[in-house]
């Protein structure tokens, strides 16, 4: 009976002890999956914490950091050029003096801002004086005649003279009328100061003066340069191409500059010429820019034709492509601030490269400075190690 007892015993710890090794079993089965899934769970959104960065508009500016929408076009869409931004027709102007003579006055200098029509220096002409003098002789010969001619009309009405004569009144005072709207415009032409006794040097348009050369006391003729004048709103880009790229552009076509700051500005293409240059054998394209710009400051230009190869690659600067953790990503802007996107690289050329994935045309990236974005990241993953 002990016997029995013993094995009925023993029978009952292992049964006890294969249900516990069985209930082990079963909770590991069951357990481990969601215990997996909350682990990855945990670990994605740790990653995308990781991979975002908050940062205000205050700051980014601060720290020059450049953002730039991104948009479809593999490189051989592209056109790299090279540009310099000039003035406009209407944007820059050369004053000269207007009459021969001494400078009196110098009112502006080199780098002064002016308005249109504000007086740059006065210069004490004899021609100046001359113009006066015949504009109030004009004046006074036109008004003898316009009183003479209403004395013969009067007298033609009351049968006292001939018609001849009255004629005659008429054509005298049409001559002087003329004659005195032509001194007046010369005058005007000259710009003659009030007193008649010198010619007003003044400016054209607003702007800023870019050159001067002009002293006081010296003795300028007439028609030469005294000072230039540029308005920064007022320039347009032009940019040296290739014959075989020429022929890819069209009015209209996108472009986009980019200035030595690393700032970008978007722009279109006004005209190309018809011919090319004698010595660079190239053809320019004018672009139309609305930015305030130095003229003569070299950009570089990335032309954007609407004819040609085409292709839905994205194409950045290779200033907004950073390497994290052996990933290829760029900073992508939020509301927050900048997320870390993965993407996908191709081709690379001319400090450009092609984005096969990871990326869609109109999102905003950093590109110039984004450097300090990826070390921020890479310092806020450190702390919460």
């Amino acid at each position: 009976m002990i016997t029995q007892d013993k094995r009925l015993l023993g029978g009952v710890a292992g049964a006890v002890l294969l249900a516990a090794v069985g209930g082990f079993s079963v909770a590991r089965c069951t357990a481990d999956p969601a215990a997996e899934t909350r682990n990855a769970d945990k670990a994605e959104e740790a990653e995308a914490h990781t991979d975002n960065l908050a940062i205000t508009a205050d700051a980014i500016r601060a720290a020059e950091i450049a953002v730039e929408a991104v948009r479809a076009g593999g490189l051989g869409s592209e056109i790299l050029a090279q540009g310099t931004v000039t003035a406009t027709p209407a944007g820059e102007a050369i004053v000269t003096a207007r009459a021969g003579g001494a400078v009196t006055r110098v009112l502006k200098r080199l780098g002064d801002p002016v308005r249109a029509g504000e007086t740059l220096a006065i210069v004490q002409s004899r021609d100046a004086a001359q113009i006066a003098a015949d504009r109030t002789a004009a004046e006074a010969r036109s008004v003898l005649a316009q009183r003479t001619l209403a004395r013969e009309r009067h007298l033609y009405e009351q049968k006292v003279t001939a018609r001849a004569d009255y004629e005659q009144a008429q054509a005298e005072a049409a001559a002087a009328t003329a004659e005195a709207r032509r001194a007046q415009v010369a005058a005007s032409a000259a710009n003659v100061t009030r007193d008649g006794s010198g010619a007003i040097v003044a400016s054209p348009i607003s702007g800023r003066v870019t050159a001067e050369s002009v002293s006081l006391g010296a003795f300028v003729q007439p028609e030469t340069e005294l000072f230039r004048i540029a308005d920064p709103s007022k320039v347009q880009v032009e940019a040296a191409v290739g014959p075989i790229d020429a022929q890819r552009l069209a009015p209209g076509d996108r472009a986009i500059v980019e200035l030595p700051d690393g700032r970008t500005l978007d722009a279109r293409v006004r005209a190309v010429t018809p011919g090319l240059g004698g010595e660079t054998r190239s053809a320019t394209a004018v672009l139309d820019v609305q930015a305030s710009l130095q003229p003569g400051l070299a950009v570089r230009v990335r032309l954007l034709p609407s004819r040609g190869e085409v292709s839905d690659a994205i194409v950045i600067s290779e200033d907004a492509l950073q390497s994290l953790e052996g990933r290829d990503i760029v900073f992508v802007r939020t509301n927050q601030g900048f997320r870390a996107q993965k993407v996908t690289i191709g081709r690379r050329s001319a400090g450009r490269v092609e984005i096969i994935s990871g990326l869609k045309a109109g999102e905003m990236i950093a590109t110039q400075n984004a450097f300090l974005l990826k070390a921020e990241l890479g310092k806020g993953a450190g702390e919460e190690e």
